[in-house]
């Protein structure tokens, strides 16, 4: 018996011991883990002389109240990330950066059976027909899982935490990621119920503005939200939850997000959260956006706002409804009002890079034009990025801010001379 064995059979006699009617408490975990410890034979004991017993005696209460090896990085609030690759190698994301840990699994069925624990509850399944996940932990961050054969030297496990101190857009102007000017403007966007599409790429902080944004709408409303894995937390009374299904062992049963989508139509919402834009159901979006569902969010992966547009286009000819494009380009310039561009940039610091208007066409193309923009200047010895959030253009229909209540200055679109 090699020590990982022994750590593992440690494990499953204080699992054991419990009842199921019994509730387990870190201290009884330690008492019983001394017991068994104690009961050992001289060989085992020997295996166990190179490891602290207080370490040790951690690692079992990670293991059976928690989420093992991974659940002091999940208690470090630095930590934004976490990337496992395989037994033998974590990585975790601090700052923006990328770094290895020292933190190991006794083994793959050791980092597997913490999955297992991981997915309790979520209705989500691993297996041959399925090997790979999205889900969500109970603190709401997102965890992927992807396993062998398909993931080669052992189950790859990606988790993005759930960031619990950016509440509100105070919280990201504090981070940098947006300025004064353009946080008070998105927000009188939210409360006109202005259509805003969030854009950027994996892990630029899409989903994180958007539940800052959210905290604006108004208590009367009644928000469908839409999701795959529950990410947004929504504080308002009256909020709907809508989860999607993956089809069951005989490959039925699948509910995706249009299904869900469009049954939301027929549910009297007030708004409809769309957690993300990934396929056919971009046209019946459009559809709603252009049927008077107004002050809609959705979150969409795309590099530039130009992007953001021509991939919506692509998605909406998935629902094979052989629409031309130049009509499926008016619904866009006519149901979608501003799009919130987020990038990562090179020294991990997030930015909302540019606030869009969407203006109508022009011939056929859909007219775009920047109202906020976040313009580099340089970069320091340190690899640091320098830069400013600059206005570059009014919206068309201030006035209309103005008609429903709600406050807009000028001074927000004008650089100080």
């Amino acid at each position: 018996m090699d020590l990982a064995q022994l750590k593992q059979k440690l494990r499953q006699d204080i699992a054991m011991s419990f009842s199921l009617s019994d509730t387990m408490t870190a201290e009884m975990v330690k008492e019983r883990g001394r017991h068994f410890i104690k009961k050992l034979d001289r060989e085992a004991r020997r295996l166990l002389e190179s490891e602290n017993q207080d370490a040790l005696l951690d690692s079992l209460c990670h293991d059976l109240l928690g989420f093992g090896p991974l659940q002091s990085l999940l208690a470090d609030p630095d930590i934004t990330e976490i990337m496992v690759n395989g037994p033998n190698e974590i990585f975790v994301e601090k700052g923006g950066c990328k770094t290895p840990t020292l933190i190991t699994f006794n083994s793959e069925a050791h980092l597997r059976t913490t999955v297992e624990k991981m997915m309790e509850g979520t209705g989500r399944r691993l297996d041959e027909s399925v090997p790979y996940a999205d889900f969500a932990l109970p603190d709401g961050s997102r965890v992927n899982v992807i396993t062998p054969p398909l993931a080669v030297g052992g189950a790859m496990v990606t988790i993005r935490k759930f960031l619990d101190t950016i509440t509100n857009v105070d919280h990201l102007v504090g981070f940098g990621t947006l300025d004064a000017r353009m946080a008070q403007f998105l927000v009188a966007a939210v409360r006109a119920k202005k259509n805003l599409l969030f854009s950027g790429a994996t892990g630029c902080g899409k989903t994180t503005t958007l539940g800052a944004l959210s905290t604006y709408l108004d208590e009367g409303e009644r928000i469908v939200v839409i999701e795959d894995t529950i990410e947004l937390e929504l504080n308002q009374r009256h909020t709907v939850r809508l989860l999607t299904r993956p089809p069951n062992i005989e490959g039925k049963g699948e509910v995706t997000l249009r299904d869900l989508l469009r049954n939301s139509l027929r549910m009297r919402p007030s708004r409809i959260i769309l957690g993300e834009i990934r396929g056919a159901e971009a046209m019946d979006y459009l559809q709603a956006l252009n049927s008077g569902h107004r002050g809609c969010l959705a979150v969409m992966h795309a590099a530039t706002p130009r992007d953001t547009v021509s991939r919506l286009e692509t998605l909406a000819l998935f629902a094979g409804l052989n629409l031309p494009v130049f009509a499926i380009r008016q619904q866009i310039a006519s149901g979608l009002d501003i799009i919130v561009q987020q990038e990562q940039l090179h020294d991990g610091s997030r930015k909302v890079s540019h606030i869009t208007e969407v203006r109508g066409t022009e011939g056929d193309q859909v007219v775009l034009q920047d109202l906020f923009r976040y313009e580099i200047e340089r970069t320091d010895e340190t690899g640091k990025v320098h830069g400013s959030f600059r206005a570059v253009s009014k919206p068309l229909d201030l006035d209309e801010y103005r008609r429903k209540g709600i406050p807009v200055e000028d001074a927000w679109f004008e650089e100080p001379a």
